[in-house]
């Protein structure tokens, strides 16, 4: 199976003073052939002169948590991670990768969680490029990848889980944060390996009842602490007789 393939250039500062040297003495001998009038050498040395200026296209520059894909005619050749000032063959395309930590939030997603209760969910998701072969290669883009992937693991892992637990012990998305996190993340993980990306940290950054139930909430909730003040109040009468 193929994989990434790490990838050196030769050093692009010798490249760029042999380079100019050569493009430096063609003119020279350039300027020599036609006041000897000898066509055949200036022709030569014009040959020269386009190939030199061919390959100061393979001078690159490699920034700090960057990387460049190289491609001969269609065929991966590597990856240069490495960073600094590189010379490869002209004639190859460089695409360019960050490797920087990124992170992405997804929308507030609306789903039934594992009672059916409709609730609002939203979810952060830390990643980074690891494997630049898979990246490019494995799928179209892996930008809109990560995010489509990590929002169908957001709506599995609410609908795997209660809003609230009904009993000791049982996870819950709005109460056992740490173990959601972990879940969230190894969901996401597992659907963004085959792009070559590590998932650094998932956590949930929205989670809520939906509209349509969140007023009821609230109406029991306030119908509760009445009926509490009520019973209260009357217990203190009954006790004042």
């Amino acid at each position: 199976m193929i994989g990434e393939k790490d990838m050196r250039g030769f050093n692009g500062w010798f490249m760029l003073i042999a380079l100019t040297a050569v493009v430096l003495g063609a003119v020279w001998q350039l300027v020599e052939a036609v006041k000897a009038e000898s066509f055949w050498m200036v022709g030569l040395w014009i040959v020269v002169l386009i190939v030199s200026g061919v390959c100061y296209a393979g001078l690159s520059v490699v920034n700090p948590n960057e990387a460049k894909v190289v491609q001969l005619a269609g065929v991966y050749k590597g990856t240069i991670k490495q960073q600094g000032f590189w010379w490869v063959n002209p004639l190859t395309t460089r695409r360019k990768l960050s490797l920087r930590v990124r992170n992405f939030e997804s929308g507030h997603l609306k789903v039934n969680d594992h009672d059916g209760n409709p609730v609002e969910i939203a979810a952060v998701v830390v990643w980074r490029i690891v494997e630049t072969f898979e990246a490019l290669f494995n799928v179209n883009d892996y930008e809109h990848f990560v995010h489509v992937q990590s929002e169908a693991a957001v709506r599995i892992l609410a609908t795997s889980y209660p809003y609230d637990a009904h009993q000791e012990g049982q996870l819950s998305l709005r109460q056992s944060v740490g173990e959601i996190s972990d879940r969230l993340r190894h969901e996401v993980q597992e659907r963004l390996a085959k792009a070559g990306i590590e998932v650094i940290e998932a956590r949930i950054s929205h989670l809520a009842y939906a509209a349509e139930i969140a007023g009821a909430t609230r109406w029991r909730r306030s119908a509760g602490r009445s009926w509490s003040i009520w019973t209260t109040s009357a217990r203190q009468r009954w006790s004042a007789t």
